[in-house]
């Protein structure tokens, strides 16, 4: 009787192959925008307001960032291939592997796309496309640093076997500083006064934790249907 062997990220010839094109995209924008990415750092930090998105960057940098935020979104795919993969083994017998990276990055790009639009809507409304365009610069930041920090965290989890619960415990502390990173400039951005901090929380559970619990449960949907389906 012949038993199958169970599918594994590092014995799959694709994902090397996938992070050695990260590795490479990683190596090809430093060399081409390197000091945009500490300037982008340290204006996050410094809190250095600058007057619209992109202001000083060329296009190379510009494509480089936009690499950054796709590769970003391929490296959680394949963080939660994992940790569905994990949770339902039989996931990976009733759909192509492939197929199920494809379909988790792809939620993932189409959610940053959609805050990204909301941010910009809400913020030309209610404060101007100045100060929207600064905060959409830094929203974008943290995008192109959590794709560097997931990089890491990836190739320990493809070859090192993590176990499902410290991929879930590591996977919530970045989502957590990540949040508290945007709550952070949202408060030198938008605090006024104890009112406002007040509207602040409420826009903040309403733009950051709610579409999260949302994007998850499309994720689970999708495998459900998936199941169903095959």
């Amino acid at each position: 009787m012949n038993i199958p062997i169970p599918y594994t990220l590092k014995a799959d010839d694709g994902i090397v192959i996938v992070l050695l094109c990260c590795f490479f995209l990683f190596a090809y924008v430093l060399s081409k925008a390197k000091k945009y990415l500490w300037q982008q750092g340290n204006n996050f930090i410094l809190h250095k307001k600058r007057s619209s998105i992109f202001s000083s960057s060329t296009t190379i940098e510009v494509h480089c960032m936009l690499l950054l935020v796709l590769q970003a979104c391929i490296l959680a795919g394949i963080c939660f291939f994992s940790y569905f993969d994990n949770a339902s083994p039989s996931l990976s017998q009733h759909a192509h592997p492939y197929l199920l990276l494809g379909i988790y990055t792809g939620v993932c790009l189409i959610y940053i796309i959609l805050k990204w639009f909301i941010y910009s809507l809400l913020g030309w409304v209610f404060f101007g496309r100045g100060i929207t365009n600064m905060w959409l610069e830094s929203y974008s930041t943290i995008i192109y640093y959590l794709g560097f920090v997931l990089f890491p965290f990836v190739l320990f989890l493809v070859y090192f076997d993590l176990n499902a619960s410290v991929v879930v415990i590591i996977g919530l502390g970045l989502v957590v500083l990540a949040k508290s990173l945007i709550l952070y400039k949202w408060l030198k951005f938008f605090f006024n006064n104890i009112y406002g901090l007040l509207l602040l929380i409420l826009y903040f559970c309403a733009l950051e934790i709610i579409p999260c619990i949302i994007y998850y449960q499309v994720l689970v949907k999708i495998n459900s249907l998936l199941l169903l389906n095959t």
